[in-house]
């Protein structure tokens, strides 16, 4: 991606994330790469458990909390201390944005929700997202992203039919869902308060965006009472759909979405006479010898290496991909052209492959500026340079492990 613009789509926004682990960091993340000013509260000492989450670096570092907390300043905070919260007080008066992740019920406890917060700075949006949201029976019950899977109807459907649920790809998919849609809500809330003067809450629970992507599940059981069960690689209302093997003991992803793309890969397999008017022609035919269509596809498949088949359904615009390790990414020259996988240069891990931000913006584009933080690593620029503490009370302040 091109170098950091004059103008950034979020120059002048000051968040504040009080959030751990992910799902409220991302969110937050999202921002920094667009020129939001992210500062980053943890706990003395302690810091934010991400830390220590996932494969431990040689400086001390995870890997996802350098990767997922990058472009934030860093500073230490105690929220449950007197002195702690008077101090998020004094930030949130002058921030866009504050974003946390706590079970619900505990910022108030501490006498830092959203009721004291909205007197203290009007025009605040207050992002939080939780296991279940800020109401309902199940408010009040802890989560991850494994359970958001789990509640939301992910988990059911993933996996063979014969075969106890799987985890859907990532246990982390809610918590990276919910930080986008938080992001998404804190943006559209920035926009209403331009009309409106005022803040609001972005309210999330981590099973929601899992529940909101899960296609036509909801009305096909409501109208008709279907409940749709596990079925593999394969994918409800079109066939073929799936996964196949190759010669060369690989995988190629096929999508045939309607009869005429069933057509081209018919004309590719050398039974065009099956599509049309042929016995497989509609997708009626094709649902109702699923297991036969999938069947004579991978033994069509088995034939080819992955490549060969790349070029024949390429040749004949029939939906394919290679399913990919990470390993292969790395070497794919379209993820090179598109500078997907961006290295860091850092003077604690040396030089770590990231994923680059999404969406690409031609005229203002975000950038990464820098990893993860080290713990209170900002500590000066936010309480000397912008809280303007004095020494003394700098002191004071961390003796009693405030900050």
């Amino acid at each position: 991606m091109s170098d950091s613009p004059k103008v950034m789509p979020l120059d002048g926004v000051r968040v504040i994330d009080v959030s751990s682990f992910l799902a409220g960091p991302f969110c937050s993340t999202q921002l920094a790469e667009f020129g939001a000013d992210v500062i980053k509260l943890e706990l003395p000492i302690v810091g934010d458990p991400l830390r220590k989450f996932g494969t431990v670096t040689d400086c001390g570092e995870t890997l996802p909390w350098l990767s997922e907390c990058r472009n934030k300043r860093s500073a230490t905070l105690d929220l449950r201390k007197p002195d702690g919260a008077a101090l998020l007080k004094r930030m949130v008066a002058e921030a866009d944005i504050l974003v946390e992740n706590f079970q619900p019920g505990t910022l108030e406890k501490w006498g830092l929700g959203w009721d004291v917060m909205k007197e203290v700075n009007p025009r605040l949006i207050m992002v939080r997202i939780s296991g279940y949201g800020q109401t309902g029976p199940y408010s009040g019950r802890p989560g991850f992203g494994r359970i958001g899977n789990a509640f939301g109807g992910l988990s059911y459907l993933a996996g063979y039919p014969d075969r106890p649920p799987v985890t859907p790809g990532s246990a982390t998919i809610p918590d990276y869902l919910a930080g986008l849609y938080g992001a998404l809500g804190a943006l559209l809330a920035i926009q209403a308060r331009e009309k409106t003067g005022r803040g609001q809450v972005v309210d999330i629970g981590l099973y929601e965006p899992i529940f909101r992507i899960l296609d036509e599940l909801a009305p096909s059981f409501q109208l008709n009472g279907y409940v749709r069960e596990r079925m593999g690689p394969g994918t409800v209302n079109v066939v073929p759909h799936s996964h196949y093997p190759t010669k060369d003991k690989r995988w190629i992803a096929i999508a045939c979405t309607s009869d005429k793309i069933f057509a081209r890969l018919a004309d590719a397999m050398g039974v065009p006479e099956w599509a049309g008017e042929g016995k497989w022609g509609k997708i009626k035919q094709r649902e109702a010898a699923r297991g036969e269509v999938d069947a004579y596809v991978s033994h069509w498949t088995s034939q080819y290496t992955r490549d060969e088949l790349m070029t024949i359904c390429e040749r004949e615009q029939v939906p394919c991909g290679p399913v990919y390790s990470i390993e292969e990414i790395f070497q794919d020259p379209q993820y090179k052209h598109r500078e997907n996988i961006l290295m860091m240069k850092d003077s604690r891990v040396g030089e770590l492959a990231i994923p680059n931000l999404v969406p690409r913006l031609t005229d203002t584009p975000g950038k990464v500026k820098w990893l993860g933080p080290s713990m209170g690593e900002h500590n000066d620029e936010v309480y000397k340079d912008w809280l303007k503490l004095d020494e003394a009370e700098i002191e004071r302040l961390t003796k009693l492990q405030v900050i």
